[in-house]
C-alpha cells in the first residue's frame, strides 16, 4: 500500500527544515541538481546527498557506485545544497518520488520523521548497534531510530602557541572557566585579543553557544535557569572586559575563524572543518576540548549527516536499500568517507583507526562528549527553543537586556511557541 503525506503535514516540516539550515557543518556548497526516483524492476536505486561538490570522478562518488555493485544494482546519485535537500525530499516524499537513500543533516532528521518522510530502522533493518549513543541520539525521536550517523564533526578551542607562549599561558592549564577565564585575562595584558567566537543572530550563534550552556549544566527545555544565566554572563563578561571582539555579534564562524588567523587572537572556538585552515595559518596551533564550568569536557553540539531510508510504496525495496547503507557506513568505507569530509567516524572502530593521526585525538575526545541539537527527544521543538535563545544572546552581548531579563524572554518564548 502506498502511504500518502498530507500537504500540511509536509509544508509545516518545511517551515521548521528552513529555520535550521545553518553553517555550522563542513560542507557547503551553491550548485545544485535533480534527480528522480528509479523503480524496483529497474534495479536503479537514487541516492540524494549533501555534497554536490563531489563530481562523479571524486571518491565519494565512487564509493557509491562501488556499494551498488556489491549490492547487485545501479545507483543514481543527485547532490543538492543543504538547504536545498531538504525542500526537495519533502516535494519529492509528497508526490510519493522520495529517492531510496537520503543522506541529510542530522537536526533536520527528526523534522523529515515527523513528517512521515523517512523510515525508521526496525523497517529497513539497518544494523546501528556499533554507533555510539550520543551521535544516534541526534536521529532518534520518541524511541525510533531514522537512520545512522556517516560521522561527526563538532566544535573545540584552537589556539596560537605563539600568543600563547608570549602571554604566560600553558594550555594544559585550562581545565575550567575560572582557568580559561584566567588565560584570556594574560592574552589581554600581553597585548593580543583573548579568543573569537560567533555570536552572531542565526543557528549559527546557538551552535557556538551550546557548548558553555550545556557546560554549565543547562537544559533547553528551561532557557531561564540558573545555569544558562552563568553560561551568558560568561559570555557577556567575555565581551565587557575586552576578551573577545564586540565583532562577535556579527561574526560568522567564518568571519571568526578570520580574525584567528590574524595571528593576533589566542584562542577560537570552531570546528573540526577548520582544521587544514589551521595547518595554513602560518603560526603552530594546538587544539584543546572546550572545558565545563566545573571541569571535563563540555558537551559540544554534533554537526554531519544522517544516512537515512524514506517511505517507499513498495516495501521490498528496503532489503536493497539496507545494504546500500550497511556498504556506506561499514568501518573501513566510514573511514574514508569521514576522513574526506573532515569527520570524526560515528564509531569506535573508526575512531581507534582516526587515533593514529595525533591531530585528530582532541576532536575525537569532543565528539566523544558532543550532544545532539534534537537529543533529549526534542525532535521538531528545538527551532522553536533555538530561535529565542539566540536572540536572548544577541540581547545580553548587546547590551540591551540583562543576561537573566534575556533568557526569561526567551524561555516565555519558547514556551509559548506552537
Amino acid at each position: 500500500m502506498k502511504t500518502v503525506l498530507s500537504r500540511r503535514r509536509l509544508a509545516a516540516a518545511g517551515l521548521a527544515a528552513v529555520t535550521l539550515a545553518t553553517t555550522a557543518t563542513a560542507c557547503s556548497s551553491s550548485s545544485s541538481s535533480t534527480g528522480s526516483t528509479g523503480s524496483a524492476a529497474s534495479g536503479t536505486y537514487t541516492i540524494w546527498d549533501p555534497y554536490p561538490q563531489y563530481d562523479n570522478s571524486s571518491a565519494w562518488v565512487q564509493l557509491l557506485t562501488k556499494c551498488g555493485t556489491s549490492a547487485g544494482v545501479t545507483v543514481k546519485r543527485t547532490g543538492f545544497d543543504t538547504t536545498d535537500l531538504t525542500s526537495k525530499v519533502l516535494l519529492a516524499a509528497q508526490q510519493g518520488k522520495a529517492p531510496d537513500v537520503l543522506i541529510v543533516d542530522n537536526p533536520v532528521v527528526s523534522t523529515l520523521a515527523e513528517a512521515g518522510v523517512l523510515t525508521d530502522t526496525s523497517a529497513t533493518k539497518v544494523d546501528t548497534s556499533a554507533i555510539e549513543p550520543n551521535l544516534l541520539a541526534a536521529g532518534q525521536l520518541n524511541g525510533k531510530t531514522y537512520g545512522t550517523p556517516i560521522g561527526a564533526n563538532t566544535l573545540a578551542l584552537y589556539y596560537n602557541k605563539n600568543v600563547l607562549q608570549a602571554a604566560g599561558v600553558d594550555p594544559a592549564s585550562v581545565k575550567d572557566w575560572a582557568s580559561l577565564n584566567t588565560a584570556l585575562a594574560k592574552i589581554k595584558t600581553a597585548g593580543k585579543k583573548g579568543i573569537s567566537i560567533s555570536a552572531i543572530g542565526t543557528e549559527e550563534g546557538t551552535f557556538q553557544f551550546l557548548p558553555w550552556f550545556w557546560g554549565a549544566g543547562a537544559n533547553l527545555t528551561n532557557l531561564s535557569s540558573p545555569q544558562a544565566v552563568d553560561a551568558l554572563n560568561l559570555w557577556t563578561t567575555w565581551l565587557k572586559d575586552g576578551y573577545a571582539p564586540n565583532a562577535a555579534l556579527q561574526d560568522t564562524q567564518t568571519t571568526s575563524w578570520q580574525e584567528f588567523a590574524t595571528g593576533q587572537v589566542g584562542f577560537a572556538e570552531n570546528g573540526t572543518w577548520q582544521l587544514s585552515n589551521a595547518k595554513k595559518a602560518g603560526f603552530p596551533y594546538g587544539i584543546i576540548p572546550i572545558p565545563a564550568m566545573n571541569g571535563g569536557t563540555a558537551p559540544a553540539p554534533t554537526g554531519g549527516e544522517f544516512v537515512t531510508v524514506p517511505v517507499q510504496g513498495d516495501t521490498a525495496r528496503y532489503a536493497t536499500s539496507e545494504k546500500l547503507v550497511s556498504c556506506l557506513s561499514s568501518a573501513d568505507n566510514a573511514y574514508t568517507t569521514d576522513t574526506a569530509l573532515g569527520y570524526i567516524g560515528a564509531t569506535q572502530a573508526v575512531q581507534q583507526k582516526q587515533s593514529a593521526d595525533s591531530d585528530l585525538v582532541p576532536w575525537i575526545q569532543a565528539v566523544q562528549a558532543a550532544k545532539g541539537r534534537t537529543s533529549d527527544n526534542l525532535g521538531t521543538k528545538y527551532p522553536k527553543i533555538s530561535q529565542p535563545l539566540w536572540t536572548a544572546v544577541q540581547a545580553a552581548l548587546s547590551g540591551s537586556a540583562s543576561p537573566s531579563s534575556a533568557l526569561q524572554t526567551a524561555q516565555n518564548s519558547a514556551a509559548s511557541a506552537k
